[in-house]
């Protein structure tokens, strides 16, 4: 029996840990929602009120994420406007796409505003936007990430 070289079979095993690493966790354990896609007109309509919305004890989305450093930004609005215009919007839409994986729970627009106790990780320096997956808004963001969102 020959054996590979030690090298070979180490160089090996890290390209199998480093695949696996990189799939989000519900690809080992469900089938991935490859039909998910990610509806701009849903976007549009739904979820940018959402980063609109102000919510009890919490600044709007809107309020950090147009300047900050963070991985999801959006545009700011145009001084007087109370949403965004349509090229404002498709650059909104591009801008989220770092942040949403089209029919991945595990998508930073999902967990990042969500309580801890909830499912949500513990890096939102704008607190907890959503106490648990029930909130409505919540739900939004999810049901557009799922590709829930041709309603």
């Amino acid at each position: 029996m020959t054996r590979a070289p030690f090298h070979i079979v180490v160089a090996a095993c890290l390209a199998v840990a480093a695949s696996a690493s990189l799939r989000p966790a519900s690809s080992q354990t469900a089938a991935p929602a490859a039909a998910a896609t990610l509806n701009y007109e849903f976007f549009k309509t739904k979820v940018q009120p959402v980063f609109l919305a102000k919510r009890p004890g919490h600044a709007r989305c809107v309020v950090c994420h147009t300047f900050n450093n963070a991985p999801f930004k959006v545009v700011p609005l145009s001084p007087g406007a109370t949403t965004w215009n349509e090229e404002q919007s498709q650059r909104n839409f591009e801008l989220v796409k770092r942040v949403a994986m089209p029919g991945f729970l595990e998508s930073k627009l999902l967990t990042h505003p969500l309580a801890e106790e909830a499912g949500g990780d513990a890096h939102h320096g704008g607190a907890q936007q959503f106490a648990s997956k029930e909130d409505p808004m919540w739900l939004t963001l999810r049901a557009f990430v799922m590709g829930e969102a041709v309603k």
